[in-house]
């Protein structure tokens, strides 16, 4: 059993063992903190850190030298990883430094400039993103069902199966209750559950993600990654997403791609620590914006 705790400041990295697991107390900026308070949640049976772990080597998606942007200007460029199923890969780096492009590229969104990226279907790739949807007039439920229309046929009529797969998604996100409500009525971070329920649903292999802890509060934000790392194990699906959420990614993320000004580098929390990349990304104060 670990405590987890958020605390106010912590300056310099450092690495002990509690309760033979390792803990990481973190160089947050204080002005991050300023009128925040001191929150404490307890995290029953959370694992070892990645190095001790038998990670999956499935590749799922893979790019090499990838370079992305727009057609007015180069965004982040010389990129290279590889996405494994049965991982939970958390991507981290400063405010527009990159993140949301390339995970837009990934999904297909938008054309990379240059370099080699695996075709992937669209329909192997649930995508939650940070834009707005346009669900005007829909209940709870029904925007989680739009992630079953693509198995649905070209009238969309939903199967038995496919109801209990909706149902599914919404449990495990603990969104049953909100089901008959209008989705418009909902505040950010119950919009955000839902689009979450929604990528559930559709039940594919990979499943890219955008901030989605952006709204959520301190024993939410644990809870969804305690759920995304149990749909990787487990289910085997290969997820990744985008965080400014540093201390739960160092500790529950399998793998680690960190974004930096002129590179990114991919490895565990224990095999980035060990060679400096870690403390090296937390120098920057940027990266918690």
């Amino acid at each position: 059993m670990l405590f987890l705790t958020e605390f106010n400041v912590f300056y310099g990295i450092s690495l002990s063992k509690v309760c033979g697991l390792r803990i990481f107390l973190l160089p947050l900026p204080q002005f991050i903190f300023q009128d925040y308070e001191v929150r404490m949640i307890e995290i029953c049976e959370i694992g070892e850190l990645s190095q001790e772990k038998v990670l999956n080597q499935d590749s799922a998606l893979k790019f090499c030298r990838l370079t992305t942007g727009y057609a007015d200007r180069v965004v982040s460029k010389e990129l290279t990883a590889e996405l494994y199923s049965g991982r939970l890969t958390c991507l981290l780096g400063a405010n527009g430094i990159g993140k949301s492009t390339l995970l837009r590229t990934l999904a297909g969104y938008q054309s990379a400039l240059a370099g080699e990226l695996d075709e992937v279907s669209p329909e192997t790739i649930g995508v939650v993103l940070t834009e707005r949807i346009d669900a005007f007039g829909l209940k709870v439920r029904e925007v989680v069902a739009l992630g079953r229309h693509p198995y649905t046929g070209y009238f969309g009529n939903m199967s038995k199966e496919d109801d209990a797969i909706v149902s599914e998604a919404m449990s495990l996100t603990h969104t049953e209750a909100l089901a008959s409500r209008l989705f418009s009525s909902l505040s950010d971070g119950e919009k955000q559950k839902v689009m979450i329920a929604k990528a559930l649903a559709q039940q594919t292999p990979i499943i890219l993600m955008d901030e989605p802890s952006a709204f959520l509060d301190f024993p939410s934000k644990v809870e969804l990654m305690l759920l995304l790392q149990k749909l990787a194990h487990e289910q085997g699906k290969a997820i990744l997403l985008s965080t400014h959420d540093v201390g739960i990614a160092l500790k529950m993320a399998d793998t680690l791609w960190l974004m930096c000004d002129d590179r990114m580098v991919v490895g565990t929390t224990a095999e980035l620590t060990d060679n400096g990349d870690i403390d090296r990304f937390l120098g920057d104060s940027r990266a918690f914006i």
